[in-house]
């Protein structure tokens, strides 16, 4: 109710009492949509501090404020060196004044998003000045405006059939809610009027109390049992409100803003380390490829006469195993394939641990700093905290995990670049140079690599599958069919200063596939 007109009545009387007479010795902003007006009264200075930026509007009244040295613009010259004569509140509205010895007028229109204020030369004039120029009405509004006088007498309140929000607009949504859980809507007339009359006998005699209503302090002057702070003072209540609400409110903000994204990194870095260190596990337990590779090289005559599939005994672990061939695949193929995909396991299990120790050290480090910033308790405290966590993040890229994406597809690695940084970062401390490197044509994407070290040349099926995800990591994702270059990562080198993924490539040849993202045949590993 800190912008409603029944707080202003109260308000207006004790700022005319604290700066009736003062000199306006500066009148400038700091920061966006709040002005500040410094007085001197006699020996003694205070200032008016309007913040005006939807949806935290408060005002303020403190002794003492320090003017920034930078960024501070000057604002209204007229003010300078006038003096404040009386502060009066508009008629039932939720605006008030200062009324200057100049006969100007500065108004102050508390109206949720469309506050401002506003300086009058003259009653029947448009404003002379704005604060916030973007509120175009007010350009044309005319002080009068601002007054609303309200008859509330009984013929008035019977003639709108008690209707509470008609007969006064002013009361703003607490004391609608009191009159509310009086079960004021199904009460008839003349006991509408009697609560009505009560509530109002409540705002004319208050106390100014602090509410914390979800997570947002708030000021009534209702009677309430759960008051954070109750005042007789209006000008200590407001002040109070300011620092509560705003200064002491935008630091809560701001530390827990800075808490959910660190405890959201913590999250996913544990998510992160859980699935890795199923998949080690997965991959450490599990037998490597190569022996049901050995089982069926020893049972290649099963295959015989073009048959294509056959049960064997595995004489590793003693059980039975059903082997399938695909279309036009002999067996000799898919136990080659195995014997390279049991190569291949050595390389993921060093890459997931080296990953695993990487986060594990990320993940001790998001707990000391959520631990940092749980114990600062002020505004200096958590600028420096912000200020470090930037240059931390600067120092440290987001390095922690590989920079690409594993696939498997017929017991060949595929690795598929996160961003145009990953790209560079992969081929400059990952790749081999006999290893097939892909990207799409003329087409911003990621950089492809099919793992080929020592093993023979690349199958056509693994060339297009490759093909597929380098185009449909690319943007040339939608397109139907796309024309993907590849050559091998030795004629692939990156030029001293140029952006972050781009290459020249050399011998390269072109091949065109429909973009093919990951899908049943392609084993997503990370």
């Amino acid at each position: 109710m800190h912008l409603n007109y029944h707080f202003l009545r109260f308000l207006c009387p004790a700022l005319e009492r604290e700066f009736k007479g003062g000199i306006i010795a500066s009148c400038f902003s700091q920061s966006k949509d709040e002005l500040i007006l410094e007085v001197t009264i006699g020996d003694s200075i205070r200032f008016v501090r309007a913040h005006l930026l939807p949806p935290d509007i408060y005002l303020s009244f403190p002794g003492q404020f320090q003017r920034a040295k930078r960024n501070s613009i000057d604002l209204f010259p007229e003010l300078l060196n006038d003096q404040i004569l009386e502060v009066k509140v508009m008629d039932y509205e939720r605006a008030f004044y200062f009324q200057l010895n100049s006969g100007k007028k500065l108004v102050f229109k508390l109206h949720g998003n469309r506050s401002n204020v506003l300086l009058y030369s003259e009653e029947g004039s448009p404003p002379l000045l704005l604060f916030r120029n973007e509120i175009s009405e007010d350009k044309d509004l005319l002080f009068g405006k601002l007054s609303n006088p309200l008859d509330i007498s009984w013929e008035r309140f019977k003639s709108l059939e008690g209707n509470a929000s008609q007969f006064l607009p002013t009361l703003g949504p607490e004391p609608r809610k009191w009159l509310k859980e009086k079960g004021y809507p199904e009460l008839n007339l003349e006991e509408k009027w009697k609560w009505m009359q009560e509530v109002l006998d409540l705002l004319d005699s208050p106390l100014f109390s602090l509410v914390e209503e979800q997570d947002q302090v708030k000021l009534t002057l209702l009677p309430t049992e759960n008051a954070l702070k109750t005042f007789s003072d209006p000008l200590e209540a407001v002040n109070e409100l300011f620092y509560l609400a705003l200064v002491r409110g935008n630091f809560n903000k701001g530390k827990n803003q800075l808490l959910r994204s660190l405890q959201d990194q913590v999250k996913r870095t544990e998510n992160y380390l859980q699935k890795s260190r199923q998949k080690l596990g997965e991959l450490v337990d599990s037998p490597p490829p190569s022996q049901l590779a050995d089982v069926i090289m020893a049972n290649l005559y099963q295959f015989s006469a073009g048959k294509t599939e056959a049960e064997l005994e595995n004489f590793y672990s003693g059980e039975k195993v059903w082997v399938k061939l695909k279309p036009n695949q002999k067996p000799q193929d898919l136990a080659e394939s195995l014997y390279r995909k049991s190569k291949n396991r050595q390389l993921e299990i060093d890459q997931i641990e080296k990953t695993l120790a990487a986060k594990e050290k990320l993940l001790e480090e998001l707990l000391q700093k959520i631990e940092d910033l749980e114990s600062i308790e002020e505004f200096r405290g958590l600028k420096s905290y912000k200020k470090d966590l930037n240059k931390s993040e600067q120092s440290n890229p987001k390095n922690t995990g590989l920079p690409f994406k594993i696939f498997e597809f017929e017991g060949y690695t595929i690795w598929v670049g996160k961003s145009a940084k990953d790209n560079d970062e992969m081929l400059r401390g990952y790749i081999h140079k006999d290893d097939l490197w892909l990207h799409a044509r003329q087409a911003a994407g990621s950089h492809v690599i099919v793992r080929t070290k020592g093993m023979p040349k690349v199958p056509n099926p693994v060339l297009e599958r490759a093909a597929g995800l380098a185009a449909y990591y690319s943007k040339l994702k939608n397109e139907s069919l796309a024309p993907v270059i590849y050559t091998e990562a030795k004629y692939v080198r990156k030029v001293k200063g140029s952006p972050a993924g781009a290459v020249m490539v050399d011998r390269e040849k072109v091949i065109m596939v429909s973009p093919q993202g990951p899908d049943a045949d392609v084993a997503k590993e990370s």
